[in-house]
């Protein structure tokens, strides 16, 4: 039986310090293990916000400070923000929105890609061909919520949690992806991306 978070991220901002991000990183690292990564320097995340125009959700920020840029499952794609990586956040976004913006990728989405309140914002991509999206929040006390999209179906999932509570229940093997399943029978794993 799973242990239910008694955290509402319907009105909490959620911060760095915040117990219910400090649980969901705990949570996490319960499933996949350890991480050598622990990045600690904001600098490459200012830079990103700068650039992009939004603040990314706490419990995003944390767990890929934590992981850096890395595979996990041998599916889903993380990647950190400082450039001197060979895999960049910020070059990925970059390239991902100019790719949603185009008039024939532009409708797979259910809202624009971009910055403003209410469209989404590429954080991750799997193997498997599909996007994962943070949908930028209506206002400052609403929620960032989740959405899958898969192109080759064309589908998508909107998924009512944080990118923290989408990433546990990946982890846990639970049905958050449009077309991938069970990549790992015998557990979570993650692999640096070099």
């Amino acid at each position: 039986m799973r242990k239910k978070r008694v955290c509402s991220t319907e009105t909490v901002i959620l911060r760095a310090s915040d117990d219910c991000t400090l649980e969901l990183l705990a949570d996490v690292r319960a499933l996949l293990g350890r991480s050598e990564f622990n990045w600690t320097d904001p600098t490459p995340w200012i830079v990103a916000e700068r650039e992009f125009g939004i603040e990314f959700p706490a419990d995003f920020r944390e767990i890929v400070d934590d992981y850096g840029s890395v595979q996990i499952n041998k599916q889903l794609y993380l990647v950190h923000p400082a450039g001197h990586l060979l895999h960049s956040l910020g070059e990925s976004i970059r390239g991902d929105l100019e790719l949603f913006r185009e008039e024939d990728m532009a409708e797979y989405l259910p809202s624009p890609a971009g910055a403003n309140p209410g469209e989404l914002m590429p954080v991750a991509s799997a193997q498997t061909g599909e996007w994962v999206f943070l949908r930028v929040p209506e206002g400052p006390s609403a929620p960032w919520r989740v959405v899958v999209v898969e192109l080759e179906s064309p589908a998508w999932t909107l998924h009512e949690m944080t990118f923290g509570e989408w990433l546990l229940a990946y982890l846990r093997g639970e049905d958050v992806t449009v077309c991938s399943r069970n990549h790992a029978p015998d557990g979570p794993f993650f692999e640096p991306l070099n």
